[in-house]
Parts: C-alpha cells; structure tokens; sequence
C-alpha cells in the first residue's frame, strides 16, 4: 500500500513538473505509436509559431575559416598593391591573434584567383568553385558576416551555440527540442565530420559542438561515422538475434518506467526513448546508408569521392537521403581550411573537396521539390586576413583569422535566391553595409523554421535562455 502510494505521488509530481501533455506525448510516440511518416514526434506545443518556409535545415560548416576573397568576395584592386603594407586606416588598430602581431609588417595579398560573374545574378565567384557557379542563381550570398571570437574553438563554438563559452545547447538541439522530429526511426538531429584535403592539422572538433547543453539529453545530435558501424552499438552483440532484443528492450523499458514514476527523473524518459530509437536505426540506418541504388547519374553529379565513406560527398548525399526520412538538423563540419601558410595548395585541395558536392546537393534537392522547405547554410567560423601570414611571394601566401568579416551563403528554406546582401570595404577588411553578426544569423533561421527567435527559450539556472541570449536581428532583406 506504501508502495503504491508512493507511486501515485511521485506519478503526480511528475505530471505537475513537466505536464500532462509532454509526459503523455513522449511516452506515447516513443514506446507505444505506429506514427506515420512525416508525422511529428515531439516538439512544443504552439510551434511554430507562424508559417514556416522551411521545415529543416543542412548546415554545412567549413571548420577552419575558409578565406572570402579567394572564393566569394572580389576585390581586383589588390592586384596593384602586392606587397604594400596595409594602411593603418584600414586596420584600425584591431586586435590581431598571437601569430601575426609581432609581424614587422602587414604585406598585401592579393588573390591569385581569377574571378567571372555568374548566372542571371551576376554572383562574383572565384575559379576555385565552377560548379558552384552553376547554381549561382539558387544562392545567396551574404558577405557582411562578422563574429566577436578570433580564435578558432570559441568561434565555432558561437556558431553552434550562440555562445563563445560551452555549456549552451547547439542550434540542432535546439530545434529538436522546439520543434521535434519528422520521423520516428531516425533522430531529429544528425552529425558527419569529413577530413578536408588541405591542413591535415587543422583543430580537432569536440562532441558539446552538437551536445545538449542545459537540455535534456536526448535533444543533443547523434553523430554518423564513416568506418564501422554509422552509430555506436548500432549491431546487435554475437549471440544476441533481433527476438532476444527486442525482449531485452521490453523488460528493460519496464524497469525504466518503474523508476521514472518513483523519481520523475526526465532523464529515464530520454534513456527509454534512446533504447527504443535504437532498435528502430538498427533497421533505417543501414537502409539510408546503403547507396548502392542510388541512379548512376545522381552518384555521379556529387562527384568522384561520393563512393567512399566520411567524405564530403558522401555526406553531402546523405544529408540528401537523411531530409527526405525527416530528419531536422543535418550538420556536416568539413575540416582543413585553416590555411595560414601555403593557402594556394591548400585551398584548392579545399574546393575540389566541397565544390561539386555541394553544387549537386542544391540540384538534387530542387530536383526532387526539397529545396523549397530545405534551409541549406555553408559558412566557415570567421575569415581571413588580406595580409599575408608567413612570407609572401607571387604564388605563394598564408592568411591570418579575421572576425571582421566574411561570406557565407544560404539556399532555399525561404531565403531569397541569386542576391548577395551586405557589401565590404576594398581590402575586404571591413563592412562597409549591412552588417549582419552570428545571432542575427541565427535568429534569421530560426524565423524561416516559424520560430521566433525570443520565444523559444528554456529555464535553467533561475532564468529563460535562448539560442540568440539577448540578442540577434531577422535580416528581412534576404527573405522572401
């Protein structure tokens, strides 16, 4: 009887700390439902909060800093001033990272990069990228990026995050949280990390990058290998067959369920939904990993590393197979373009890597009518300097980070196609119009999501957080 009692308490006490509907919900969707596809599991209630354009997102980040003007921001005249110092008025006494401040001097670097207009649009873009060029009309660029950070792990951190600090949830979490899953067999937020051909030394990239944070656990991204197993455990252990499993599971999420009606620990609620979720990939992921179907000519147009597993245009193809199951949040971090030293080997290795990869993951969304409601973001953590790094020839040259500005571009999802929004000054040093920083980047995503970016928040810590903190403007000019 004590027992029993004690149960109902602790049964009341959860459903009045977490309510009726969440408590319901999730257990319901996670143990129990045959949801149908393309219904939504999870997610708050009154989201979104107005019509969305865009129903997930493919986040390709450039770890390292991919440098702008020897890719997307033109500026021919540099070429007349190889090798002058950069003028102090440009500079403007800003801080520089350890590497170059002692630096005698600043030596201009222009890019050796021939540059042409492309497309209806007349995107400037440099040779580094043809194929992106071909699809010049599907982007938009915005080339007036700044961040706050200069160096490298607080500065991806502040893209993911929205703080330079760890501890907050990544933006993947967050839209799990928010916004839930379009699928019952795969996560809501997924994560693929490619080795660039270009600085093999590049930093390494940590696990918080797309962790939870202060949210429940089961929100944080789950990441896809490239050897073994695409999921950890994902195989059942020798000796164990797919009945005994599915026992195992059973008498396990009972056991569970005891416990989390004695405690109302929301983390046995993620632990149940994780097991059951877990049984469920052990059947889709090895069919979304299986590309051996995919037509010859679609394997083709993502280029010739498509075949091999953990390069970027493998990835790439799954974040194509990954959005049409329902997935959320695809993140894929391609490593390699810190280039401080021999940029030109080093960047080209860098475009052939994400070039044609890219360019056809624009073509195969639109093909199949996902490019619509696809938000697809590429950008790297910050810039590089228009000083050379190092010693500076006429063919050689390395870039220093440069928080200052930068470009990134976005595709679908709402987002205005063929435009380039924001404008730097001639060194591509600084902005010269419409500055537009990490938060306004995130709350703009947001907004093509449905969200409004000041109302999905989480209390943790005697106060409301958000992915944008107190911060973070939608730039309007570049939706649609």
């Amino acid at each position: 009887m004590l027992r029993k009692l004690a149960n109902s308490e602790s049964r009341r006490y959860f459903l009045q700390r977490n309510g009726v509907g969440l408590g319901a919900a999730a257990l319901a969707s996670l143990l129990n439902e045959d949801a149908g596809a393309q219904q939504t599991v999870g997610g708050l209630a009154g989201l979104p909060h107005f019509a969305a354009r865009a129903k997930r997102v493919i986040y390709l980040f450039q770890s390292g800093a991919p440098s702008q003007m020897d890719l997307f921001d033109y500026k021919p005249g540099l070429r007349s001033l190889f090798n002058q110092d950069l003028p102090d008025s440009v500079r403007r006494g800003q801080r520089l990272t350890g590497m170059t401040a002692t630096q005698e001097r600043f030596p201009i670097a222009p890019s050796m990069y021939r540059f042409a207009r492309h497309g209806h649009s007349g995107a400037t873009i440099s040779e580094l990228m043809p194929h992106l060029a071909n699809v010049a009309d599907e982007l938009c660029f915005i080339k007036s990026m700044h961040t706050e950070a200069i160096n490298h792990d607080p500065a991806i951190t502040f893209f993911q995050s929205g703080a330079q600090l760890a501890g907050r949830p990544s933006m993947g979490a967050w839209l799990a949280y928010g916004l839930g899953s379009e699928s019952r067999d795969l996560p809501a937020f997924v994560v693929m990390i490619s080795q660039g051909s270009g600085n093999p030394a590049d930093q390494p990239l940590y696990d918080r990058l797309w962790g939870s944070g202060f949210l429940p656990s089961q929100y944080q991204g789950v990441k896809f290998r490239s050897t073994g197993d695409p999921v950890l455990f994902l195989s059942n252990p020798d000796g164990v067959d797919a009945a005994t499993r599915r026992r195992m599971l059973d008498d396990l999420a009972r056991l569970n369920q005891m416990r989390l009606e004695e405690s109302g620990d929301p983390e046995i609620r993620t632990r149940i939904a994780q097991y059951e979720l877990a049984y469920r990939m052990q059947t889709s992921v090895p069919d979304l990993t299986d590309i051996s179907r995919e037509p010859r000519r679609v394997l083709d147009m993502y280029g010739p590393e498509v075949e091999r597993p953990g390069s970027y245009a493998y990835n790439c193809l799954l974040a194509r197979r990954l959005t049409e199951r329902g997935v959320r949040f695809v993140q894929l971090f391609h490593r390699g373009w810190d280039q401080h030293v021999n940029l030109p080997r080093q960047i080209t290795g860098q475009a052939r890597d994400t070039d044609q990869p890219s360019a056809a993951l624009i073509r195969d969304l639109k093909s199949r009518g996902l490019l619509d409601d696809t938000l697809v973001v590429w950008g790297g953590e910050f810039g590089r300097t228009v000083y050379c790094q190092g010693t500076l020839t006429h063919d050689n040259y390395g870039r220093d980070h440069h928080p200052r500005c930068f470009t990134f571009w976005l595709a679908g999802g709402g987002v205005k196609p063929g435009m380039s929004f924001g404008q730097t000054d001639d060194f591509s040093y600084n902005i010269e119009e419409n500055p537009v920083e990490v938060h306004d980047l995130h709350a703009t995503m947001l907004h093509c999501l449905g969200i409004d970016h000041r109302r999905l928040t989480y209390r943790y810590q005697g106060r409301n957080h958000r992915l944008t903190d107190v911060h973070g403007n939608v730039v309007r000019e570049i939706l649609q």
